[in-house]
């Protein structure tokens, strides 16, 4: 059965242009990844969690701070590992030097016996729209498309 995590998609407005809050994953297989490896901040639900409670406690498990709503629901997708993504879009802003996520444990390097702990989250940004479709994981371009033709609609 396919994983499935849920997360939140942050926009602001700057100068009249939204920007979208990414977070880059922590630990050393992401070190020196940048293209395509950043995310919205998500995970991985508990057995029985509601979809928006889980996006909301990983945002703040991720990045440090709760996200208020309201909240609109974009269409799910599907990763290139199968892992299916849930998200929902927030405007919200913070200062993203204040980031702080909670941490996972792996043995690394691999095969040395040595368990390391390293952040989920080691930076979160504020991304323009056409930089973040670069950024973000391709599956999750469309969370950026969609938020894009969300915030194009007329009130």
């Amino acid at each position: 059965m396919a994983k499935v995590s849920s997360g939140l998609l942050m926009y602001r407005i700057r100068n009249g242009k939204p920007q979208v809050l990414l977070a880059h994953p922590g630990g050393p297989i992401f070190r020196n990844k940048d293209a395509g490896a950043w995310t919205i901040p998500k995970g991985e639900l508990a057995e029985g969690e509601d979809r928006l409670a889980a996006a909301q406690r990983e945002f703040a498990e991720e990045i440090g701070v709760p996200a208020a709503g309201p909240f609109v629901p974009l269409q799910p997708v599907t990763q290139k590992s199968g892992k299916v993504v849930h998200a929902w879009a927030v405007q919200g802003d913070l200062d993203v030097r204040s980031v702080k996520s909670n941490t996972f444990s792996i043995e690394w390097p691999p095969k040395s016996g040595k368990i390391s702990r390293f952040p989920e989250v080691d930076r979160a940004e504020f991304f323009d729209l056409d930089t973040a479709k670069l950024k973000i994981n391709p599956a999750q371009v469309a969370f950026l498309d969609e938020l894009e033709k969300l915030l194009d609609r007329p009130d």
